[in-house]
C-alpha cells in the first residue's frame, strides 16, 4: 500500500473518496519490480497511443519562442463547448517532449474524460529553432509563467490545472512555490519529481546509476545543445561543455552559467522544490517511489509536506522513475496513469470540496 501523507483531513478524505487509487495496494509487475528496471523498461514496454496535435509557437518577452502542442479534443461529448472545456497543461521531463509515452498516456486518459490538453515543450527541444541564446532549467519559471497566462487568456472560462513529470514536476513546483495562490491553476499533479537536486545528482553518480542513466542523460543534453551550437557558441565554450561526463559537470559548465548563478551550488539550491514546498497555495498531489534513483526516498520532504495543508504525497515502495508498471504485461495503463486520471477528474468534477481549504 502506498503511504499517503496529507496534513489536511479534508484533503485526505477528498482523495480517499474521489481518488481512491492512492489508498489501494499497488502491485508492481513481478518480473520487473526493481526501480532501475522499471525506469529502463517503461519507454519500451508501454504502448504509444496515437495523438494528433495542433502546434502553436508563442513569442517570449526576450525574443525567444516556445512550442506548444495542443490536443483540443473537439469531439468531446462531455464538454462540447470549447470555451468551458477543462484544460490540462502537461510538462515533460528534462529532455522530454510531447512525444513521450507517459505524455501520450496522460492525453489518452484526458481524452476519455472529455478534457483538452496542451504540452509545454521547453525551448528548442521539440525541433523548433532557438531564436536567442537561452535554453531552460528547473529553477527559472519565466517561460512556464508565460505559457500558463497564455493558455488561461485563450480560455478564461475553462477550468485549468497542470501536471508535471520529473523535471517538469520540479519546474511546476518551483512555480507554485513562487506564486502561492496567485495562479490561474486550480490544482497540480506531480510525478517522480527530484526534490533535492544535490541528492539526485549524487545518486546518479553512483557507478551503476552513472552507467544506466547519467551517461544517457548527458548524451541527450549534449545532443540538444549541439543542434543549437551556432546560437549558443556566442556565449559558451562549447568544446568544454561537450566534455562533460555527468549531469553535475554539464550544469556547472552550462546551465548554472546560462542562468547567471554564481556557483553550481547556488543553482541546485534554487532548483530544489523541497525549499519552496511550504509556499504552495493550491492543492497539489505528488507521486514518488522511494526506490527512484533520480529522487532518493530519503530526500523526499515528508515533514515539510506535513506543514502545508495544500500538499499531499503518495509514496510507493516500488515503481522507479516514471515507471509504476503493473500487471503481467504492462503495455497499457500504469499506476501513475491511474493516479493522474482519478486526480484530474476529482479536481475538475469535485474540486469545490477542497478549494475552501
Amino acid at each position: 500500500k502506498p503511504q499517503l501523507v496529507a496534513s489536511s483531513a479534508r484533503f485526505y478524505r477528498f482523495l480517499e473518496e474521489h481518488c481512491p487509487v492512492v489508498t489501494e495496494t499497488y502491485y508492481p509487475t513481478i518480473w520487473c519490480w526493481e526501480g532501475r528496471v522499471q525506469t529502463l523498461l517503461r519507454p519500451f514496454i508501454t504502448s504509444r497511443p496515437q495523438v494528433r496535435y495542433r502546434n502553436e509557437l508563442i513569442k517570449t518577452a526576450d525574443g525567444g519562442q516556445i512550442s506548444l502542442d495542443w490536443f483540443d479534443n473537439n469531439d468531446s461529448l462531455y464538454y462540447p463547448d470549447a470555451s468551458t472545456r477543462p484544460t490540462v497543461l502537461l510538462l515533460p521531463g528534462l529532455t522530454g517532449t510531447s512525444k513521450e509515452s507517459y505524455i501520450l498516456h496522460m492525453i489518452h486518459q484526458s481524452e476519455t474524460l472529455g478534457y483538452r490538453c496542451v504540452v509545454f515543450n521547453n525551448r528548442g527541444i521539440a525541433g523548433e529553432e532557438l531564436l536567442t541564446p537561452r535554453t531552460y532549467c528547473a529553477a527559472n519559471t519565466e517561460d512556464l509563467e508565460a505559457v500558463i497566462h497564455h493558455v488561461h487568456n485563450l480560455h478564461p472560462s475553462a477550468p485549468f490545472m497542470a501536471a508535471g513529470v520529473s523535471m517538469g514536476g520540479m519546474l511546476l513546483l518551483n512555480y507554485l512555490g513562487k506564486t502561492g495562490r496567485d495562479t490561474p491553476l486550480m490544482a497540480a499533479a506531480i510525478f517522480s519529481a527530484g526534490w533535492n537536486v544535490f541528492e539526485s545528482v549524487e545518486s546518479l553518480e553512483k557507478p551503476l546509476n552513472w552507467l544506466l542513466f547519467n551517461y544517457y542523460l548527458i548524451t541527450c543534453l549534449q545532443s540538444y545543445i549541439s543542434r543549437h551550437r551556432q546560437m549558443l557558441e556566442k556565449l559558451f565554450d562549447m568544446d568544454l561543455v561537450m566534455k562533460a561526463r555527468t549531469v553535475r559537470e554539464f550544469d556547472k559548465q552550462f546551465t548554472s552559467v546560462m542562468f547567471g548563478y554564481r556557483t553550481i551550488d547556488d543553482y541546485y539550491e534554487d532548483a530544489s522544490p523541497c525549499r519552496k514546498l511550504k509556499s504552495v497555495g493550491i492543492p497539489v498531489l505528488c507521486l514518488n517511489s522511494v526506490d527512484d534513483v533520480f529522487s532518493p526516498g530519503h530526500a523526499i520532504p515528508v515533514e515539510t509536506a506535513k506543514q502545508n495543508a495544500n500538499v499531499a504525497l503518495v509514496l510507493t515502495s516500488c515503481g522507479g522513475h516514471i515507471g509504476f508498471l503493473e500487471g503481467i504485461w504492462p503495455r497499457k495503463c500504469t499506476y501513475m496513469d491511474r493516479v493522474f486520471k482519478q486526480f484530474v477528474q476529482a479536481i475538475f468534477e469535485h474540486g469545490n470540496k477542497i478549494f475552501s481549504m
